[in-house]
């Protein structure tokens, strides 16, 4: 278990091993995420990298036109229920 000291100011600083785990180096970004008295120490991802997470290469691309068939097809059957 890593543990460090808070200083006057609030301050800590990450043990290393707690730093490798999360792939941070000097410069990147932490995010704090408080969970049922608990404390979650997340590295913040630049929007950058969401480029291409939802990439299906195997399908073709929906056009505007069948996403406007399939909200309009959805709608219609909420309609009747």
């Amino acid at each position: 278990m890593q543990e460090s000291t808070v200083t006057v100011k609030g301050q800590t600083t990450l043990p290393k091993d707690v730093r490798t785990a999360l792939g941070l180096a000097s410069g990147d970004r932490v995010r704090y995420v408080i969970l049922d008295g608990e404390v979650r120490l997340l590295k913040v991802q630049p929007v950058s990298g969401l480029a291409g997470l939802l990439a299906r290469p195997a399908r073709k691309p929906v056009s505007l036109e069948e996403m406007d068939e399939a909200i309009s097809g959805a709608a219609a059957e909420g309609s009747k229920a």
